[in-house]
């Protein structure tokens, strides 16, 4: 059972997001908070597996909250309608394994939460495709540095990464390459310990640069 702080100042929004979660029967709901910092003392309190926060919220926003819980080994989903690029950024900087749109599939809402769960990643698609635009540098220059980049990484590391950039969990990726989950887990460990990266966030989106997945996925 994945267990879920759910936080958005808005009631409606919240009772939504809660019938979404709820039609999985593996995810369950543990506390909503209408603000930060009490989410932030919820997962303090429940120590669930998944913290769903919306970023514009009283006394303590879901940015601030998302750097406070790093470490807490609750992943943080941020969703919200606003895409503005210094929010993906300060998200996906401070530690958040995802960036959901409010106005996207509610099936992504359901697929993030069981992603960042599994300690994978998960960005809304033209999210995905907004953080590769904006990374900076004309696109056939930003693919060379990719590839360079994971030009030390095995067959193997190179087809988990792929797998990760395409939002796949570590038990589905497990079933794609057949091997037990526990080896994807050490792959993925390997993978970002050779890139430098702290979180699955940052190794997708090298994946994205590189071409390992499909953008119009």
């Amino acid at each position: 059972m994945v267990r879920v702080v759910l936080a958005d100042d808005e009631a409606v929004i919240r009772a939504g997001v809660r019938a979404i979660l709820s039609s999985d029967p593996e995810i369950e709901v543990v506390a909503e908070a209408a603000d930060g910092r009490a989410a932030v003392d919820l997962v303090h309190r429940h120590r669930p597996d998944v913290a769903v926060l919306d970023i514009r919220m009283p006394v303590l926003d879901g940015l601030a909250a998302t750097e406070q819980l790093r470490g807490t080994g609750t992943a943080v989903l941020i969703m919200t309608t606003f895409d503005e690029d210094d929010y993906i950024t300060r998200a996906l900087h401070g530690g958040a394994s995802g960036f959901l749109l409010k106005t996207g599939d509610p099936r992504e809402l359901v697929l993030g939460v069981r992603a960042a769960a599994d300690g994978g990643a998960y960005l809304s698609p033209p999210v995905a495709r907004r953080v590769i635009r904006d990374l900076g540098g004309p696109r056939l220059s930003r693919e060379v540095a990719a590839r360079n980049r994971i030009e030390g990484l095995s067959e193997r590391e190179r087809q988990v990464l792929a797998l990760v950039g395409a939002g796949l969990s570590n038990a589905e990726i497990a079933r794609r390459v057949h091997v037990v989950e526990g080896t994807v887990k050490a792959y993925v460990s390997a993978i970002l310990n050779h890139l430098g990266f702290r979180n699955r966030v940052q190794a997708a989106i090298l994946a994205y640069e590189a071409g390992l997945v499909d953008e119009d996925r």
